[in-house]
């Protein structure tokens, strides 16, 4: 496992169709998305207002929404679907070993996609 990789959950603490919020050990805010078996992360941090995505949901079109206030975000790429946000929140390469979930440092090797 590549040092720009670090595990930050296990593939039991998300069940399909859910969001889990975590905290890489470089202290970044990451929400994690279960969108059937298939494991994404993008930022923790609407890019409208900040509040944490990972309060949120899933929706059944693999849309994140926002709680707060309804912008909501492809859930793979991070891109805007709707506003009001208008900047497309960060994502990071995830790699699942076994039961174990790791995300890439912003900033490393294949940190965005």
């Amino acid at each position: 496992m590549s040092s720009d990789f670090a595990r930050v959950a296990s593939l039991s603490e998300i069940p399909d169709g859910s969001l889990l919020g975590v905290v890489t050990p470089a202290g970044e805010r990451v929400c994690l998305v279960n969108r059937g078996g298939e494991v994404s992360a993008l930022s923790d941090v609407c890019t409208h207002q900040a509040f944490p995505i990972s309060a949120g949901q899933l929706l059944d079109d693999g849309t994140v929404e926002c709680v707060w206030h309804g912008a909501r975000f492809d859930c793979r790429s991070g891109a805007v679907r709707q506003g009001p946000a208008t900047d497309d929140l960060p994502s990071y390469e995830v790699r699942v070993v076994g039961d174990e979930i790791h995300v890439a440092a912003r900033g490393g090797a294949g940190a965005e996609r």
